[in-house]
């Protein structure tokens, strides 16, 4: 007996993604990017978290809220599918807020969080920056973790800015 594709009951598998070393990472330039950065963030704070109404401003307006006071939102992409996103807001002279990074759920596990982390670092430098804070959950232990990992330190409660976050109770920097 031959076997005869046409007569398959299996469907044909769906085109191979990129790997993910040709990830590639850009400034927010389209509108396009923005809505992105928005659907990314609201997916992970949906589902772990409810929406506060600093989320809203920003993930509203990124470049009025980040971008023009002096930061800058970044992209991640596999070929042209935007797979993850970061900003950096400033806070002060030298000082920026890692804030809003996010990973396409159907690519998380696979250190696209890592590099995004790291370029974002890399960025901050570029842009003059001598501190890196952020805040975070708990809940989110792997990205605690990750952060950790690459260099950022718990602060102690009377170095804690006050946050709009009722969500956050971790709070982390790392200096350059």
């Amino acid at each position: 007996m031959r076997f005869d594709p046409s007569e398959s009951a299996v469907s044909e598998s769906p085109a191979p993604r990129p790997a993910v070393q040709d990830l590639t990472f850009s400034p927010a330039a389209t509108p396009e990017d923005l809505l992105a950065f928005r659907t990314l963030n609201e997916e992970w704070i949906g589902l772990h978290f409810a929406l506060e109404d600093t989320d809203r401003q920003q993930l509203g307006d990124p470049a009025g809220k980040i971008v023009r006071p002096g930061g800058q939102v970044y992209m991640a992409r596999l070929g042209d599918r935007t797979v993850g996103c970061v900003a950096l807001k400033v806070m002060g002279t030298g000082e920026f807020e890692v804030c809003k990074m996010a990973v396409d759920p159907e690519v998380r596990g696979q250190g696209i969080g890592r590099r995004l982390l790291e370029y974002a670092v890399a960025q901050a430098r570029g842009l003059g920056a001598r501190r890196l804070y952020l805040e975070s959950s708990t809940r989110l232990g792997p990205a605690v973790h990750l952060y950790e990992r690459l260099g950022f330190r718990h602060l102690r409660p009377e170095e804690r800015p006050v946050t709009p976050y009722s969500r956050a109770d971790v709070f982390m920097e790392r200096l350059l």
